[in-house]
């Protein structure tokens, strides 16, 4: 878990209706969460936490260009940070990407989020997986590399639960795990 700089904490908490208040909780319990007005100084695409975590995985892995990252245990969603103002480009890169339909909620004017508290512990429902240390920078990359690493991810996902629940079949079809089959040398199977 990572924690908030003092300039990660006052830009966000400039989205906070009330700015100070915002501060003087967290000085108060550095811990604790606050709801934080969604749309003026960003955006967040919030997808299913297993997604969510290989996605940041990869982003990282890949040292592509990404703005905070926060979840929340209890919801199982991870939430990526952009830059205010970016949902129909979001989109359109999405459709870019894929025709399937990406499940996921893009937050922004109107919505509110719960972030977590400048020094989150490990355990805490919500959670720094790259906190805020200063305002980030509005660059259509950071834009476009979730987008691009989302679909993959949720591809990737989807395409490993769909082998699970294969497997789980076979088991039930054969009644024992694959895995512990009898083994078939070559000239047996050929005449199978």
């Amino acid at each position: 878990m990572q924690m908030m700089s003092k300039r990660g904490i006052q830009w966000l908490s400039a989205s906070a209706d009330d700015p100070e208040v915002c501060r003087e909780h967290w000085a108060a319990d550095p811990r604790a969460p606050y709801p934080l007005s969604a749309g003026r100084y960003f955006d967040v695409v919030s997808v299913a936490q297993r997604v969510g975590l290989e996605t940041f995985e990869q982003l990282t892995r890949h040292n592509m260009p990404m703005g905070p990252v926060m979840m929340d245990r209890s919801a199982r969603r991870t939430g990526f940070f952009l830059p205010s103002g970016q949902r129909e480009r979001f989109a359109r890169m999405v459709l870019n990407e894929t025709t399937d339909a990406l499940s996921y909620r893009y937050l922004d004017e109107g919505s509110v989020i719960v972030a977590p508290g400048p020094m989150p512990l490990s355990a805490d429902r919500y959670a720094w997986l790259r906190a805020p240390t200063r305002r980030p920078e509005a660059t259509p990359a950071r834009v476009a590399a979730l987008a691009a690493m989302l679909v993959a991810t949720s591809a990737l996902v989807d395409r490993a639960e769909q082998y699970e629940r294969e497997r789980v079949d076979l088991e039930a079809t054969l009644g024992e795990p694959p895995g512990q089959l009898e083994a078939v040398s070559p000239e047996a199977a050929h005449e199978l």
